[in-house]
């Protein structure tokens, strides 16, 4: 019998046993919080409302809401009731794809930086016309002038990612079945794979690891679906080491690798760059002769599709290989749409 996301993920209350710290790490929102006072992700979605207060769209996600006698309360797109699933795609246009064309897209990339094709997979349709992949057995080889560090560097985005399916492919989204780490097809999953079979010690796996994960990103709007994209990379980490080393990484690792996942893969209005519903118009009161007078001001940036004059909160990640003038070490904040400027 194939397994499905309900038998095989570890759910919040096993991540909380892990480590006490671990949960509040990847419900952090890096953009909000300030020194000495941590803000998580919010729920951003009504569909939690009727459990009570905490639940509400705007509330933050707390350890406590999704823990111990609530420890099933966010559940893989797959398992939620079907009325759900529909509201969802017909609201917020949630849509999931199957693994087999995430697979197909990605082997795209791939074609395109290794100069050919196939080079971690190849698709296969059986009779039925269902639709699969067969993973190449062979380590991987690298063409003339560029290394496996280089593909493990490469920056790679999924943008409204939802669960992260092309990012890491630990279920198929669309079915819940389980896949095994030698057949994963996820950006991450390439990354991770081409690390194992380029080290031989924990150290130089684990240092290659956190090359991957700072290279890759991806935003998302609702909570829910950010908490489970953040537990699929971390759960992702966890299952790749222990598939090369036959043991579980320490705490510390997977913590500072929960630490990667919370900048890198964030919550953000795609079309605004900014904090979800924090872009709108503003009300201002000012004095007048006979007391004070309320003035609206529209959102200049929705006003012009000006993706720099928003009035929201614009989303904050990290740089990883520029260097803070502050603090001098590598990793610098940065707002997400100067990043996209800078490539332009």
């Amino acid at each position: 019998m194939e397994k499905t996301t309900g038998e095989a993920d570890i759910q919040e209350n096993k991540l909380k046993e892990l480590s006490p710290d671990l949960l509040n790490t990847l419900l952090k929102d890096h953009t909000t919080s300030k020194e000495g006072k941590q803000c998580n992700i919010f729920w951003a979605t009504s569909d939690y409302e009727p459990l009570g207060k905490g639940y509400e769209y705007g509330s933050q996600i707390l350890p406590e809401l999704i823990t111990g006698e609530n420890g099933h309360v966010v559940m893989p797109r797959v398992l939620k009731h079907r009325d759900t699933q529909s509201t969802r795609s017909r609201e917020m246009a949630e849509v999931f794809t199957p693994s087999w064309i995430c697979n197909a897209q990605n082997n795209l990339i791939d074609e395109a930086w290794f100069g050919r094709k196939d080079v971690f997979n190849h698709e296969v349709t059986s009779k039925d016309g269902t639709h699969s992949w067969e993973i190449n057995p062979d380590r991987i080889a690298f063409p003339e002038g560029r290394t496996w560090k280089d593909y493990v560097r490469e920056n790679r985005l999924e943008i409204t990612c939802g669960e992260a399916p092309y990012l890491v492919s630990r279920y198929d989204t669309t079915t819940g079945t389980f896949i095994p780490v030698e057949k994963r097809i996820g950006l991450l999953d390439r990354k991770l794979r081409i690390v194992s079979e380029n080290t031989a010690t924990t150290r130089e796996w684990l240092e290659a690891a956190k090359d991957a994960y700072r290279s890759i990103y991806a935003y998302e709007w609702q909570g829910d679906s950010l908490l489970l994209a953040r537990e699929a990379l971390l759960l992702s980490f966890i299952e790749y080491y222990r598939n090369k080393f036959s043991k579980d990484p320490q705490i510390k690792s997977i913590n500072h690798i929960a630490y990667i996942i919370s900048w890198n893969v964030w919550q953000m209005d795609g079309l605004k760059g900014v904090v979800p519903d924090s872009c709108g118009e503003r009300v201002r009161m000012e004095p007048s002769l006979f007391g004070t007078i309320e003035r609206r001001e529209p959102c200049e940036g929705c006003l012009k599709n000006d993706l720099t004059k928003h009035n929201g909160i614009y989303c904050i990640i990290k740089d990883w290989r520029a260097t803070d003038k502050a603090t001098g070490k590598k990793g610098k904040r940065i707002r997400f749409i100067d990043l996209i400027n800078e490539k332009a």
